[in-house]
């Protein structure tokens, strides 16, 4: 029913930048929230970033300042722009609505942040 593709990851040196790109297919969420997640290795996933349906944006403490979340709704597209990456950026990376719906989650795109 509902489809979610990220793509953009990759191989950085720290200090370096990527922007992700979340395309959804499916439903137009144009009406919600959709967030950024992701889960480093050992790690539970968590939200990184937000952004709601009127434009504005929450970020989880680790990334404010280096994160930009934005969203296209005429695209049906979610973007991330990663700046001053960071090791501890690393892992695998995905977008859902916000709150997370479970049976909308895809692949993810991976990250990966290493001199």
């Amino acid at each position: 029913q509902v489809q979610l593709v990220e793509s953009g990851g990759g191989l950085v040196q720290p200090g370096g930048s990527l922007r992700l790109s979340c395309a959804a297919s499916g439903s137009t969420f144009s009406r919600y929230a959709m967030g950024w997640f992701r889960q480093a290795p050992g790690k539970p996933r968590e939200w990184v970033a937000i952004i709601r349906s009127g434009g504005t944006t929450n970020y989880a403490g680790s990334v404010k300042g280096r994160f930009t979340i934005s969203r296209d709704n005429a695209e049906n597209t979610v973007a991330l722009q990663m700046n001053s990456l960071k090791p501890e950026d690393t892992g695998v990376y995905y977008c859902n609505k916000f709150p997370a719906i479970s049976a909308y989650w895809g692949q993810g795109t991976q990250v990966t942040v290493s001199s």
